[in-house]
């Protein structure tokens, strides 16, 4: 992982004495831009940095590298630090997965034909998983066919081809003000040019994918609709419909990155429905069920943009892995992935009811089946200022400049409850950080 690379570089600098003890570090903003890689990034480095024992944070002055480091290699914190900063699911109580994993895999390679799984396979997917994604698909996706369909390694690699495939370097592509880090890190990995657009408790407005359309000429609009990342927002259908029909009047792409539908129990029309023709559909497993399994699948236009995909597939990632893409094909078909998605819902419900009992005085947005929220700042708290001082008392979290489009987002940081292994620890971390938002801006210049 890139952040791991971030850390040990460091500490080879540090232990063979390129980097002097005391030594202050740059921000984490400065390093995102320099590494060329997205401040979560980053953030994620300097917290393991921070367990090694390599760094130190000082209220009001940065980080600086620890000047008690002994050569004996890593130290552990003096406190249990929570990770409330990654967007996973929860482990749902009564379903071991360290257990069901290896568990499918055996049955699958004591198969005759299971040894399929263990050979390359092609680039668009195998034809059982396609299949299978059809019916996985079928309830929120109606008239699907297999032949629409690609199989790949998560979503992040899905929407990184989308692009490829769509996009030039300066094409514009709208997103909400707030959006997906990883579509950021793909526009600036391609040279795209993100156009934001105005977002309120419901998503993106369509009056403002309307006025991009006239004053930028975007070629794709890039969208959440169902449990938004990381505002929680869900689009109304109108709005779905809305936007559909700018899009087609503009001859403008859709990619419809759909993770977390399979957590709510009502159906929403997807925007793939409303604009068959113009919609990429992207839906990973990684968000209701695990991202062990590095699964995703995307729904082309038609059959051929499909075949197209998976040749670009074939140039970069050549297939998805075959053995968890055979291990999602049996849970699809046994009903295991839909009993998983409604356990993982179930227990994000509970989750959900502890945070809203501990933030019950924050300006908490949330679904009720999701596992994240966001939470706006008081006037007094930076964002940044305020996931710092988060950090320092052991607890992870995301601050809005990660996910802004715009130069000066709102304040605001996205917490991730499925993450804690147990009520227990997201409780601890709720409590911290309920009690940190109403102190003042520990070392900061209030806002006044």
């Amino acid at each position: 992982m890139k952040y791991l690379g971030i850390v040990e570089a460091l500490e080879t600098d540090v232990r063979s004495g390129r980097v002097a003890r005391g030594e202050r570090l740059p921000p984490q903003r400065v390093i995102a831009e320099a590494l060329d890689v997205d401040l979560t990034t980053v953030t994620r480095a300097f917290n393991e940095a921070r367990r090694r024992g390599l760094v130190e944070a000082q209220a009001g002055r940065g980080t600086f590298i620890s000047e008690k480091l002994d050569g004996s290699g890593p130290t552990e914190p003096t406190w249990p630090r929570i990770d409330l900063s990654m967007n996973i699911p929860p482990q749902p109580a009564g379903m071991d997965l360290r257990k069901m994993i290896p568990q499918g895999i055996a049955g699958i390679l004591g198969n005759p034909r299971g040894q399929a799984s263990l050979h390359y396979q092609e680039s668009n997917g195998a034809e059982p998983d396609r299949h299978a994604a059809a019916g996985w698909l079928a309830p929120r996706i109606e008239g699907l066919s297999a032949d629409r369909i690609v199989v790949t390694a998560g979503a992040q690699s899905a929407l990184f081809a989308v692009c490829e495939l769509l996009l030039d370097r300066g094409d514009v592509i709208a997103a909400g003000a707030m959006t997906y880090p990883g579509l950021k890190a793909v526009a600036m990995h391609k040279g795209l040019v993100l156009e934001p657009l105005a977002m309120d408790e419901h998503g993106i407005v369509p009056d403002a994918f309307e006025r991009a359309c006239r004053e930028k000429a975007p070629k794709a609009l890039y969208l959440i609709p169902t449990i938004d990342n990381p505002t929680t927002a869900t689009l109304p259908e109108n709005r779905r419909r809305a936007l559909a029909l700018l899009a087609q009047k503009h001859d403008v792409a859709i990619i419809e990155d759909d993770p977390y539908a399979p957590l709510r129990p009502e159906r929403i029309t997807t925007i793939a429905e409303l604009a068959r023709d113009a919609t990429w559909h992207i839906a990973t497993l990684s968000k209701c069920a695990t991202p062990a399994l590095r699964v995703a699948y995307v729904v082309a236009p038609s059959a051929g943009k499909a075949i197209r995909l998976g040749a670009l597939l074939r140039a970069t990632i050549l297939m998805a892995p075959p053995l968890m893409s055979a291990l999602a094909t049996r849970w699809i078909t046994d009903g295991t992935m839909a009993e998983v998605a409604k356990a993982i819902s179930l227990e994000n419900g509970m989750r959900q009811k502890l945070a809203a009992s501990i933030l019950g005085k924050v300006a908490v947005s949330a679904d009720p089946n999701g596992h994240h929220l966001w939470v706006r700042l008081p006037e007094h708290w930076r964002a940044t200022d305020f996931a710092e001082h988060a950090d320092r008392i052991g607890v992870s979290i995301v601050p809005s400049a990660a996910f802004a489009v715009t130069p000066h987002p709102i304040e605001a940081v996205r917490i991730s409850i499925g993450v804690a292994p147990d009520l227990g620890a997201l409780e601890d971390g709720l409590s911290q950080l309920a009690n940190l938002i109403l102190q003042p801006s520990l070392g900061t210049k209030a806002v006044v």
